[in-house]
């Protein structure tokens, strides 16, 4: 084989993979401004025949998808914003601060990964009906605020930081608050942009917990506001495609404007870890 062939090759299987996962993406949209029962006809179009935006007014006039999109952003930012301060805390913590049984108790937090999730929904949702909590926004951003993933990345990232550069900085009589704000958080950025990007798309997808605990429509986040959606319009495709298109379509621009920076700290995390 040439090897004038064979990157062509690799282009065209590349190119094509990417047309089949982008597929769903580009039906999904021109479902959405369709006509109603126009995508459930033999064959189906490819293409809107008469393109309308109904599908999106009556998504937000009648089905209340703007107050889900509002929840979504609002629990979402939330969890982002508190994830950071938790799991930067802790990960620069448990990698250049000294304390009794500091790797055992990483350790612990490694281990903890392989518990899925679900094992403790059950315990997790009692305690929050004992403490009042169930139905109300903190009930889905409490939980949150730290995981294990998290204090992981900034961990290894925050091992890469040259000790030489803490003690200069404890010597020069800077203390370990004025330290970490003026000496750590800086080199830390790729790894938080990274942490920022991850956890705001997982919390804006998040279904199963928020669905167990916001109990009040007038709390439902966008997944389980569209869920509830499909049970009350089954055969109206173009609807449940329209409120699809408002729950993805954000997150995706998010991940395309800032996937340099999330690609970057991944790769300086595995360096420098």
């Amino acid at each position: 084989m040439s090897r004038a062939v064979k990157p062509l090759l690799v282009n065209g299987a590349l190119m094509a993979g990417a047309s089949l996962a982008l597929f769903p993406l580009f039906w999904m949209l021109a479902v959405s401004f369709m006509q109603p029962g126009e995508a459930n006809s033999l064959p189906p179009p490819m293409l809107p025949l008469h393109p309308t935006l109904d599908n999106y007014r009556e998504l937000f006039a009648h089905a209340g998808m703007g107050r889900y999109f509002a929840n979504s952003l609002l629990i979402s930012t939330a969890i982002t914003l508190l994830s950071l301060v938790c799991n930067t805390l802790a990960g620069y913590a448990f990698a250049k601060l000294p304390f009794a049984g500091r790797e055992r108790w990483f350790g612990v937090l490694v281990g903890a990964l392989v518990i899925p999730a679900q094992v403790a929904m059950l315990p997790l949702f009692l305690l929050l009906k004992y403490v009042g909590l169930v139905n109300t926004y903190w009930a889905v951003i409490l939980p949150a605020m730290a995981s294990v993933f998290g204090i992981f990345l900034v961990r290894q990232y925050a091992r890469g930081i040259p000790g030489e550069l803490l003690e200069a900085a404890r010597v020069d009589g800077a203390g370990e608050l004025r330290i970490f704000v003026q000496v750590v958080l800086p080199l830390l950025k790729p790894i938080l942009a990274t942490l920022a990007v991850f956890t705001f798309l997982t919390a804006w997808n998040d279904f199963m917990w928020p669905l167990i605990a916001l109990t009040g429509q007038q709390h439902y986040t966008l997944p389980v506001g569209l869920a509830s959606l499909s049970r009350e319009h089954v055969q109206d495709s173009g609807l449940m495609m329209a409120g699809a298109v408002v729950t993805v379509v954000p997150v995706l621009l998010l991940f395309l404007a800032l996937q340099r920076y999330y690609l970057r700290g991944l790769l300086l995390g595995s360096v420098k870890g």
